[in-house]
């Protein structure tokens, strides 16, 4: 079984460092030691992605991320190219819950009436991205949850930075999206025909 110890180290460094041992050896099982729960969902979403079955333990250390490989090997389907189909591929990354500076108040209805309004995107709009103090934005009690449960059942890619659900303790209060990391929001910025930064 390959070790690999991603303890202390920030996010994307444990996906990073698990799909570096993949590449490199192709291992039948993999044990990652991460240090926190947004690190264990994102290895194992990254396992899953690469045809291994995932499994999470807590060890006085962390969390031990288990990957073995299972009986059909199942590659990611690839994404489909920027324009296939007549229609960009849209990232709107949103980094905060209010919208622009000034009145604190006037900013989050201006938040919540844009997200409120993103369907309109479609079909254009691809992926939602949610950082910083934008991931509020997809836990409980928040104003535009129903909109972004929305745009998910739709198809919209939602990505809620998991480093950033720790940073405020919201991580159990997640309602919306898939805890991601660093390396997937490049990804879909490379992939994207346009990112829109908010």
């Amino acid at each position: 079984m390959k070790h690999i110890d991603a303890r202390n180290r920030a996010c994307p460094a444990p996906v990073v460092m698990t799909k570096e041992a993949i590449e490199a050896e192709s291992p039948e099982k993999i044990k990652v030691l991460v240090d926190n729960e947004a690190a264990s969902q994102n290895v194992s979403r990254f396992f899953r992605s690469r045809g291994y079955d995932a499994g999470v333990e807590t060890v006085d250390e962390g969390f031990a991320v288990t990957g073995t490989i299972g009986s059909e090997i199942c590659r990611p389907e690839p994404e489909a190219e920027p324009g296939a189909g007549g229609e960009k591929k849209i990232m709107v990354m949103i980094t905060t819950d209010r919208m622009g500076y000034g009145d604190q108040t006037l900013g989050r209805k201006l938040m919540v009436n844009f997200v409120n309004t993103l369907n309109e995107m479609q079909p254009d709009l691809w992926r939602l991205v949610l950082v910083n103090n934008g991931v509020k934005l997809a836990v409980e009690d928040s104003e535009v949850l129903g909109a972004i449960q929305k745009l998910e059942k739709e198809g919209v890619g939602v990505l809620v930075c998991g480093t950033c659900l720790d940073h405020y303790g919201l991580l159990g209060e997640k309602q919306a999206g898939e805890t991601t990391n660093m390396l997937d929001i490049i990804t879909a910025m490379q992939l994207s025909d346009q990112v829109i930064n908010i």
